[in-house]
């Protein structure tokens, strides 16, 4: 699906801007902790990112299937990296926001167990 290839390709644009600001801009900013969970953050937007466009070229799934799994990927890369990026700069206090970290990552684990049960169902 060509709208969540191009979503794909500028998460991953967005995930060398945001690696390339925390290791240059950030590093003096912020503290070791804070830092180390913004590198989590880019590195599980790039994982998810590469995942993303590995769904939408694939030709086993349907237009159907690619469409859900990359809206459930996507769902959870915004509230799991997103989230962490907020927290780790201090732009959001985490006692607001404490739950969406938890929910972006249950998001991804069920777009991963989802991808898991269309390739068991494949022929």
């Amino acid at each position: 699906m060509k709208k969540y290839l191009v979503i794909a390709a500028i998460l991953g644009s967005l995930a060398v801007i945001f690696g390339a600001f925390g290791a240059h801009a950030l590093k003096e900013k912020l503290s070791p902790e804070s830092l180390q969970s913004y590198e989590t953050g880019v590195r599980y937007l790039m994982y998810h990112v590469i995942v993303l466009l590995f769904i939408n070229i694939f030709n086993g799934f349907s237009e159907k299937t690619k469409s859900t799994l990359s809206k459930i990927f996507i769902a959870g890369i915004l509230l799991f990296s997103g989230s962490i990026f907020l927290i780790s700069m201090g732009l959001v206090p985490a006692k607001y926001i404490w739950f969406v970290t938890p929910t972006g990552g249950l998001l991804l684990i069920i777009a991963w167990l989802w991808m898991a049960y269309e390739f068991y169902k494949s022929k």
